[in-house]
């Protein structure tokens, strides 16, 4: 019954919000928002003690402030990628501004694989119809399998309708066809703030110890793409907007686990400038800090961070 009630509130959403006037759309999710943050539920409170963090000057009352910014910022984006599919290529290329776009197009057009790596950040299913509708570059990614099934199968049906290839995250099942896209010289987009097994990489991310997939920088060692951090923020117009980081260098000396350690710390750290300029677009309902973490259980090899149905490259179940 709870799976059922599951994927009709997401139906729903899908069939209803893209209907609304834009206006009407806008003020659901704000009203949405603002109702779960007086609730002051589990993914409010754990989006406050994330952003403590991030802010670790802030008092309770700009904490406070900061989740309900948050959650409008998370609703935005629930908001829009339930209307995505009937925006046009033009509406979604005027809806996105990215900074330093030649770091992803120079690699590609030269015939180079490129790791585009994301933190949970503003609204990274529309990054994901900017490439592909907008740009016209497609590229692949990984969804975590979640129930029910049928669920999950209609997240996978509305990226690929959105042109994006993706991939089950089942352990390292993936890590192949990622390789090979990459040396085939194709883009692999990833959502890569958060590992979802005991195998991700030990970084320093605001002071603190938290895990991240390898699964970037090794594909990146592995294949001879470039490794490239970005991040996503929204401000007080309908365009998003993004930046793309330069790419992050594999060491010269160490073993592939002591370089991809590294990359992987490197790409932490460009996450965390992205979040400090715009922690309330960063949309981390779930606990990330190892000091938070119950002893994680034996998973499989982690191939990205969570990348569950609302982000191509997508909330969990967690985020529900």
């Amino acid at each position: 019954m709870a799976d059922r009630l599951t994927t009709a509130l997401y139906g729903l959403g899908w069939g209803a919000v893209k209907r609304l006037p834009e206006p009407a759309a806008a003020a659901l999710g704000r009203a949405v928002a603002d109702t779960a943050w007086r609730r002051r539920g589990q993914g409010v409170l754990r989006l406050e003690a994330n952003y403590a963090r991030v802010v670790p000057d802030a008092g309770p009352e700009e904490l406070a402030e900061l989740s309900r910014a948050g959650m409008r910022s998370y609703l935005r984006y629930w908001m829009e990628s339930f209307r995505l599919p009937v925006w046009s290529g033009r509406r979604i290329r005027e809806s996105v501004e990215v900074e330093a776009l030649h770091r992803l197009t120079d690699p590609l057009d030269s015939g180079r694989g490129v790791v585009l790596a994301l933190p949970h950040m503003a609204n990274w299913d529309l990054a994901g119809a900017y490439l592909t509708s907008g740009l016209g570059i497609p590229f692949t990614t990984v969804a975590e399998r979640l129930k029910p099934e049928t669920l999950y199968d209609r997240f996978v049906a509305y990226r690929e309708g959105l042109g994006m290839e993706v991939l089950p995250h089942t352990g390292g099942a993936a890590f192949g066809t990622l390789a090979r896209r990459l040396r085939a010289g194709g883009l692999v987009a990833l959502v890569a703030d958060r590992d979802l097994s005991s195998s991700g990489v030990e970084v320093t991310f605001f002071g603190e110890t938290a895990r991240m997939p390898a699964g970037p920088a090794m594909l990146a060692l592995q294949t001879g793409a470039a490794l490239l951090p970005a991040h996503l923020w929204f401000d007080d117009t309908p365009v998003m907007k993004g930046r793309v980081l330069p790419a992050v260098e594999p060491p010269e000396e160490g073993t592939r686990r002591e370089k991809a350690a590294a990359m992987t710390q490197a790409m932490a750290d460009g996450f965390a400038a992205g979040i400090a300029e715009h922690p309330q677009d960063w949309h981390m309902l779930q606990r990330l800090w190892s000091a938070d973490l119950t002893p994680p259980t034996a998973a499989g090899p982690s191939t990205a961070g969570p990348t569950g149905p609302t982000g191509p490259m997508g909330p969990e179940t967690e985020k529900r």
